[in-house]
């Protein structure tokens, strides 16, 4: 697709292949739901902000040109808390109040989950930016047709940390602390577990938290009489922050490790020094210079550093764009078929979606290190190609 330079800017790529239009054109309505408060709300609202940033820089540039059709686009949205309940509800209100084309995000895969079930129902596609929970793209015992995600999933992250504590850090003893009523949370650890315990490693200790806790201290009590080597700790910016403070309070020494959830702008004011040291496995360096076209659009737009999903949101587009040039069809079934042959270079790396699971294949994971009071890039671990 030939983008004017606003949305080459914005987009940070010119991959897909098409025209720009001018004249009057036909509406996509692209849908949203995510976390505006509570939980996730500094994800939510920063990659709803970057829909909207994209979207704008499309219509400034005078539409979309698909076949013989001119699009424009306006972005349909409703908060749901975090929460699955209210993203069922929302997702019904995009698929059949609003009658959207296609549902970009949620970034939470408890929100992701809910979702994906109306799409499939509905038979509209979602594209999910930073759900990297595997269950996301399934249904029953097999893959959901119109479910999709931008990112890696836990399989891989899992795999991706566990590596690196036994292999780099030479961690060869690990607790594992996470969130008893998140299923992303459960299932990373258990893929870290598992990983680790492959390579060699023993798992001491396994203990949890559930989501009203502030109090970690039974759970650190247990960690500190295990003395592992490190914590893999797969929770949120604010509960990391919790998790660091207490810990290092109580005398625990242990290398600290978590999931892309540490990937928060967030999480040092939260955590301080506590977690200096410390690694989570994300999406992508943020100082790399293939994302900053990007980067530098978002923060002279909102005032602020974009948030992980904001990113993703960016590849998520792209796939739907994609997707639209491909099938040339407002269809459902036409644009899920055609992102399952998606084959595209997003600003996480190259997306080529998997027809057995729909979430990329060989998509890097990246080892961010807490360094000095900033997160600085250690290393990529690439996935199997």
């Amino acid at each position: 697709m030939r983008f004017r330079l606003g949305l080459v800017a914005a987009l940070g790529l010119s991959v897909v292949a098409g025209s720009w239009g001018a004249g009057p054109a036909d509406l996509i309505k692209v849908g949203w739901v995510g976390a505006l408060a509570g939980e996730g709300a500094l994800w939510g609202q920063s990659e709803l902000n970057a829909l909207k940033m994209l979207l704008d820089q499309a219509n400034a540039g005078g539409g979309l040109v698909v076949g013989a059709k001119t699009y424009r686009f306006s972005v349909m949205s409703y908060n749901d808390r975090g929460l699955a309940s209210e993203a069922d509800a929302a997702a019904k209100r995009l698929v059949g109040k609003d009658r959207v084309t296609v549902i970009i995000g949620p970034a939470l895969s408890t929100e992701a989950l809910a979702v994906a079930k109306v799409a499939a129902w509905n038979k509209v596609p979602m594209i999910a930016t930073t759900a990297t929970d595997p269950k996301v793209t399934q249904i029953g015992t097999g893959v959901n047709p119109f479910a999709f995600t931008a990112c890696f999933n836990d399989s891989f992250q899992g795999l991706a940390a566990a590596t690196f504590a036994y292999k780099r850090l030479g961690a060869r003893t690990a607790a594992i602390f996470v969130k008893s009523d998140d299923g992303g949370s459960i299932g990373l650890g258990e893929y870290f577990n598992q990983n680790f315990r492959w390579l060699g490693g023993q798992t001491l200790a396994s203990v949890s938290f559930s989501g009203d806790d502030k109090d970690f201290s039974k759970p650190l009590s247990a960690i500190k009489a295990a003395k592992p080597d490190i914590i893999f700790a797969p929770m949120y910016d604010t509960e990391a922050g919790l998790m660091g403070h207490q810990a290092r309070d109580m005398g625990i020494s242990a290398i600290m490790m978590g999931g892309d959830g540490w990937s928060s702008s967030n999480l040092l004011m939260m955590a301080g020094d506590t977690l200096e040291g410390g690694y989570f496995v994300s999406h992508l360096d943020v100082n790399d210079p293939a994302v900053q076209v990007f980067r530098t659009a978002y923060v002279q737009s909102y005032g602020r550093e974009p948030e992980l999903p904001a990113y993703l949101a960016n590849d998520a587009l792209l796939m739907f764009f994609d997707a639209l040039k491909r099938s040339q069809s407002l269809d459902g079934n036409a644009i899920a078929q055609a992102l399952e042959s998606c084959d595209i270079q997003g600003i996480t790396g190259h997306i080529k979606i998997d027809k057995a699971t729909h979430n990329p294949q060989g998509l890097d994971a990246v080892i961010i290190k807490i360094k000095g009071g900033k997160m600085v890039y250690q290393e990529r671990f690439a996935a199997p190609r």
